[in-house]
């Protein structure tokens, strides 16, 4: 018996177009459930079910362990297609003798992109509940302490002339669309999501919202940040060395020359500011980079950072910051690194804290868990990351 996750992205969305890539809060809106479920150890595959090349490419960008993308047919990609149809198209693939293997007992999870604050305790708790044995299938819910009324003009959820104080008031539970849990077999069985005895899983009231409109890409981003990334953010205290690349991180990536032959880069002064900043907190700090330049050894001096590693290429990152690790007597864990291209990659996948510019490539801004910034390299990218996240 194994757990799938299946998660049904299409690019045919009206009212945000390719809304399943489009950044929220700084990373692809499919990439938060993915990663989340990517750290859930109850789960074994999680299958991105899409129809568009785009979302396509942006998943596969991240290089997941446990992920792989399901062509979904066109006719259950239209607009009038339901949840359920493309559901039972890649359930019944397996009896066609493709990749889809399936088997009746396996636990069939429906993870909704569109519920991006869902995280990982959330499905690990709802899988462990249902294991239980006491439920065949399985939704969340957020518990609702609003008060509601039938048209008729009678009250359906409370006494009004004994109105409840909101702490006193249990509520009604609300699906939230954020998940749901069945076996495949149940789901042949019945044709639905859900079947049999139902169970519910409880989830925080911020997670009541899913994304439709506009507006709410709006107030999920705001919910995210002060639930979700803000909680994430607490994980720096136990930083104790910030590193960071130069090349489209400390500077915009480009290269110039003078007439006379000579190599310039543009440094930005508010990373100057903010590396400042760390060392007054007790943090180290240090520059590991691929090139080796007189003008990033003046930049450093200029900076005060502790450490400086030039010529690292091809994993010389992640060796240059084990050394320096080995040095402070401190695990990767108590590191905070930025960089933004693929020579970053191995180094930013290994920290305790990872960030990279808005315009880092692909392959790193899919790294879970990493970062993305709102500036792009060069516009003060390490003065972001202190003020957001130190």
């Amino acid at each position: 018996m194994q757990t799938i996750a299946f998660i049904p992205v299409r690019g045919g969305s009206k009212s945000i177009p390719l809304k399943n890539i489009k950044p929220f809060c700084g990373k692809p809106l499919v990439c938060w459930n993915i990663e989340a479920l990517e750290a859930c150890e109850q789960v074994d595959e999680i299958v991105v079910a899409t129809d568009s090349p785009e979302i396509e490419q942006v998943v596969l960008a991240g290089h997941y362990k446990k992920t792989r993308i399901y062509h979904r047919s066109a006719e259950n990609a239209c607009d009038t297609a339901s949840t359920e149809s493309v559901m039972l198209e890649y359930i019944k693939q397996s009896d066609k003798g493709t990749m889809c293997n399936v088997q009746s007992d396996d636990i069939f999870m429906l993870v909704q992109a569109t519920s991006p604050l869902t995280q990982t305790c959330h499905f690990s708790e709802a899988l462990q509940l249902y294991a239980q044995g006491g439920y065949d299938s399985m939704l969340t819910c957020v518990r609702n302490k609003r008060f509601f009324w039938n048209a008729d003009g009678t009250s359906m959820n409370y006494a009004y002339h004994h109105r409840p104080r909101r702490q006193e008031f249990e509520g009604l539970m609300m699906e939230n669309g954020a998940f749901y849990i069945n076996t495949v077999g149940n789901i042949l069985a019945s044709g639905n999501r859900l079947s049999g005895k139902i169970g519910i899983y409880e989830m925080p009231e911020y997670t009541s919202f899913e994304i439709d409109e506009p507006d709410d890409w709006i107030i999920m981003e705001n919910l995210m940040r002060r639930h979700v990334l803000n909680q994430q953010t607490a994980d720096t205290k136990k930083i104790k060395l910030f590193l960071c690349d130069v090349d489209g991180t400390l500077t915009d990536g480009g290269m110039y020359y003078s007439e006379n032959g000579d190599e310039l880069k543009k440094f930005n002064t508010r990373d100057g500011v903010a590396l400042a900043m760390l060392r007054e907190k007790g943090i180290k700090t240090g520059i590991i980079t691929s090139e080796d330049t007189q003008i990033v050894a003046r930049r450093a001096a200029k900076l005060k950072v502790d450490y400086l590693i030039q010529g690292k290429r091809n994993g010389g990152k992640l060796a240059a910051a084990q050394e320096i690790c080995k040095e402070l007597g401190i695990s990767l864990q108590e590191v905070a690194y930025a960089g933004d291209d693929l020579n970053c990659i191995e180094l930013l996948s290994s920290v305790g804290f990872a960030a990279c510019p808005a315009d880092a490539c692909n392959e790193v801004k899919a790294i879970p868990h990493i970062h993305l910034l709102s500036r792009k390299g060069g516009d003060g990218v390490v003065r972001e990351v202190v003020e957001k996240s130190f």
